[in-house]
């Protein structure tokens, strides 16, 4: 979709919109911006770019990792691209993006920030910091995060018992059609939830259903083009300003702060019981040390704790989502997967240690991960310094996207990579195998600090559903009918569907 289509649909075609388009064509004109990315034949190539529209008439606003994909085809794997007046770097392929994240990972390591989460984040937390605050949080996330269970067995256990909660649910539908939406986001962020606040919550909980329900829509209205257009053009915000957005922003800063205020009165410093317990404990020891000048203060609490809740319950739950859809759609490869777990497993719960048993049900999570792609472009990154990358000489500070789709579909590491092929992840003798060019997680120094945990309850969740349940489409819907065109936020979640789940 360009720009011009845009302005052709009745949501966006507002006269504030058309106002600020008509002010930018104004400056078109009256500006003396002769800023040319070829004049310097050492820096990335690109196309060329209009005075402060940028190459956005080039670009499809509402998948523009689309468009990155076709201009890596004529630039090569390092261009520039100007998204509106800002120069953007785009590293493409599994080579190119590897060399980047895991070679030069403290030049590639720094966040760079959209206007929309300098606003609300203020530069705290740990996905969109930088420099000694960020390595503080992650330290400290990390290290409590795994003290409350994450990669080990009281995780586990935790899943495992979260897994009986969803079975119920699932079960209750009788083998009717139903959206898997709420009981997946509701299980997976349940997980988080008791790593982060001490306890899980009830799926019928209206404190935690609306919580639930409200990142998963911050979460879809993170990439629109509103917001592209706010974060573009900063002069013109208060015509782009995405009020929905920031409306459920900040009900969610006030629903976690009576969820602290309820923590806080309750607090006993022996005995944390998570994430949120143990940030209060540790502020309250700096500050009685005399520390006043610390990291560790409400803002970089509640950022944290939303940073964490959103990614703790978005990705993994999307990715169950499409598996189970991916199930429903390719039926054989779903009786593949319960015929192994039937031989290896049997009625057993399942468990953590059963993957290296499983190479099969493994491959299918994996394949899954890479064709659902939930987040084809890697947070943006901004340079740390001068560097020469691949014969061009990229300047400190410049805004650089690795586009992870890129790496996913590459076309020279995998064999059908528009296609449904678990036999990706697998050696001619059926055994599991890594690939280098699977990087969902993206990779280096800024790789998701949750990934140990996702990876668990992918695991555990989809075998214990596929152990239980078989996913078929609604009555009247073919499996060639299953729509697999994602819909487009700040990930790619499939689009509204429903299933049937049949008990075994």
């Amino acid at each position: 979709m360009t720009l011009f289509d845009l302005l052709l649909q009745p949501s966006l075609s507002s006269v504030p919109l058309l106002t600020a388009l008509l002010l930018l064509l104004l400056v078109y004109w009256a500006s003396t911006w002769t800023s040319n990315p070829q004049t310097n034949t050492k820096e990335p190539p690109g196309p060329r770019p209009l005075p402060l529209l940028g190459n956005l008439l080039q670009l499809d606003l509402k998948r523009p990792f689309n468009s990155f994909i076709e201009l890596s085809k004529k630039y090569g794997p390092v261009f520039t691209v100007y998204l509106g007046p800002k120069k953007t770097v785009v590293l493409a392929g599994t080579k190119t993006v590897r060399e980047a994240l895991v070679n030069n990972a403290e030049v590639f390591g720094e966040r760079d920030t959209p206007k929309v989460f300098k606003d609300v984040c203020c530069f705290s937390g740990v996905v969109w910091s930088n420099g000694e605050l960020w390595k503080e949080m992650r330290r400290f996330a990390l290290m409590n995060l795994r003290d409350f269970g994450m990669g080990k067995k009281s995780c586990e256990d935790k899943i495992t018992e979260e897994c009986e909660y969803l079975i119920e649910v699932i079960g209750s539908s009788g083998g009717e059609p139903f959206d898997t939406t709420a009981p997946l986001n509701q299980a997976v962020s349940n997980i988080i939830c008791s790593m982060v606040y001490g306890s899980r919550f009830e799926y019928d909980d209206p404190e935690f259903t609306s919580l639930v329900n409200r990142t998963n829509r911050i979460i879809q209205l993170g990439a629109s083009a509103k917001i592209r257009l706010y974060n573009m053009f900063p002069w013109f915000r208060k015509l782009f300003t995405p009020k929905e957005f920031f409306k459920y922003l900040e009900a969610n800063i006030e629903q976690n702060l009576m969820l602290f205020s309820r923590l806080k009165d309750t607090l006993n410093p022996q005995m944390c019981r998570g994430f949120v317990d143990a940030f209060l404990v540790h502020k309250q020891n700096l500050e009685e040390s005399g520390v006043t000048d610390s990291h560790f203060h409400d803002k970089n609490l509640m950022v944290t704790v939303m940073n964490l809740f959103a990614a703790g319950t978005d990705t993994t739950a999307t990715t169950l989502r499409w598996g189970l859809l991916l199930m429903a759609k390719y039926p054989k490869i779903q009786d593949q997967v319960q015929e192994e777990l039937r031989r290896v497993i049997g009625t057993r719960q399942v468990q953590v240690e059963d993957r290296k048993n499983l190479p099969f049900v493994n491959a299918v999570i994996h394949e899954t991960q890479r064709l659902a792609n939930i987040a084809p472009v890697a947070i943006p990154r901004k340079i740390s310094q001068d560097i020469t990358f691949q014969g061009y000489f990229i300047k400190k500070g410049t805004s650089v996207i690795p586009l992870l789709t890129s790496v996913l579909y590459d076309e020279t590491e995998w064999e059908n990579p528009h296609s449904f092929h678990p036999a990706h992840f697998l050696d001619t003798e059926g055994r599991f195998v890594k690939r280098d060019a699977f990087m969902p997680f993206s990779a280096g120094r800024r790789i998701c600090l949750g990934e140990s945990l996702a990876k668990m309850e992918l695991f555990m969740f989809f075998s214990t559903l596929l152990q239980n349940f078989r996913f078929t489409p609604p009555p009247g819907v073919s499996e060639e009918d299953l729509d697999l065109a994602p819909r487009v936020g700040l990930t790619l979640n499939p689009s509204t569907h429903k299933l049937c789940a049949a008990s075994l």
